[in-house]
């Protein structure tokens, strides 16, 4: 629900709708801080004209492939409710088994588990409750994932668990090594048959489903800025490793449909709605960092979405003229650690953080052009790196529809939700 915003307070509840929105035409700053004027920062906003306009940009590059919206880029519910509510979005694509069941007991009828589980008292949860076995599919990719639900409760004591075979995406390179990430052990098509018969001969489970994300082009920008040589290797890459997994996934779920009658399969992200769509063995694409557009979707030569999820700082001191110091900041991105993990200062333009002390636990520093005009009160704004890890550090985002506040809505954390 969305609380409406009078003046400075949340008074009252509200919806909102990706339905008829005014199309984004760039971050209005002027009008962020008229929006949002009285409230105290830190505070998270999300433009819901960028919003809307992202999540329509990425329905017509998935090119009518539906998409699955990856929950932990979100995590906040009532923005999955609206993305979902468009034609050409279907289910969510979850991140732990707690999670998924929170989401299906008010009323989302299509999880998938995307990373495996070893939660047991989530499982025995699961297992308990018919309506969420039917709802709900387990990521596996190997046998221990079905014994860890057997060590719950016997086959014969509970429904059937529906489970679908993680497949690794990454490249294996003769040259280069292993490219993308370390996720699953089942690489080639047959350990997929072999998983796959596994699983069909075991009484207690159901294999409804395939899934394979290929990180090195779905989650990797192909155009960093002041790098063309770079940028160029990356598009090479990229085109070769699009080449050899369609051909190994398509032999994968061509070998496992011949045991299984497959209900789904899941592949891509973000980055590479377009190939991925291209794939006549995929059925649909997991994304959700689009929605948002965090920083590091700012480099991909093939598209680029509009900033939708932005928080703002408060200045507190000034400890020289050119210095001044913000409340906040240190909401750090996960992945390897270095300067791009960092929010980025992006209004008033051209702040950037000292580099003997960078974003800080409690107060970051900034300098430039910008910090000498910056007095005690004043705002920064600043987007982060990645999309969902935003909605951890706040207990809502003020929605804002141009210089209007719509309303509020709140994050997992906000209803008391942590997951991981």
């Amino acid at each position: 629900m969305v609380q409406v915003i009078q003046n400075e307070a949340a008074t009252a509840a509200a919806n909102f709708t990706l339905h008829d929105v005014a199309p984004w035409a760039g971050t209005d700053f002027e009008a962020l801080n008229h929006a949002t004027h009285g409230l105290d920062a830190p505070f998270g906003v999300i433009d819901l004209r960028a919003l809307a306009t992202n999540a329509h940009a990425m329905l017509q590059r998935a090119g009518g492939v539906p998409i699955r919206v990856a929950s932990k880029s979100i995590r906040v519910r009532s923005v999955l409710e609206s993305v979902l509510a468009l034609p050409g979005y279907a289910g969510v694509l979850a991140y732990t088994l707690r999670e998924a069941i929170w989401l299906v007991q008010p009323g989302s009828a299509d999880v998938v588990v995307g990373y495996p589980t070893v939660d047991l008292e989530a499982i025995g949860e699961l297992v308990a409750d018919p309506r969420l076995a039917q709802q709900i599919t387990l990521m596996v990719d190997s046998v221990d994932h079905l014994d860890a639900v057997d060590a719950v409760i016997r086959p014969s004591k509970r429904p059937a668990v529906r489970v679908a075979i993680d497949q690794d995406m990454s490249l294996r390179s003769s040259i280069l090594g292993h490219i993308g990430v370390r996720r699953s052990p089942i690489h080639d098509p047959h350990e997929a048959f072999e998983l796959a018969a596994a699983i069909v001969r075991r009484p207690g489970f159901a294999l409804v489903g395939m899934m394979g994300y290929e990180a090195q082009i779905a989650g990797l920008g192909n155009a960093p800025i002041g790098k063309p040589v770079m940028g160029f290797i990356l598009r090479l890459l990229q085109f070769m490793s699009t080449a050899e997994l369609q051909e190994r996934r398509g032999a994968a779920v061509a070998s496992v449909r011949s045991i299984a009658d497959l209900e789904f399969v899941n592949g891509g992200g973000t980055g590479s709605l377009e190939s991925t769509s291209a794939d006549a063995s995929v059925t649909e694409i997991a994304a959700g960092s689009g929605l948002f557009a965090p920083t590091l979707f700012d480099n991909y030569a093939h598209f680029r979405h509009a900033p939708a999820a932005l928080f703002a700082l408060a200045v507190v001191r000034r400890p020289t003229p050119t210095v001044a110091t913000l409340m906040g900041g240190g909401w750090i991105a996960s992945g390897p650690t270095g300067a791009d993990r960092s929010p980025a200062p992006v209004h008033p333009a051209g702040l950037k953080f000292l580099p003997r002390e960078g974003a800080g636990e409690v107060q970051t520093p900034v300098t430039g052009a910008a910090a000498a005009s910056l007095a005690i009160g004043d705002r920064v704004w600043f987007r982060h790196t990645k999309a969902g890890e935003l909605s951890e550090h706040v207990n809502e985002f003020v929605v804002v529809d141009g210089d209007r506040a719509v309303g509020t809505v709140p994050t997992y954390r906000g209803e008391g939700k942590v997951f991981l």
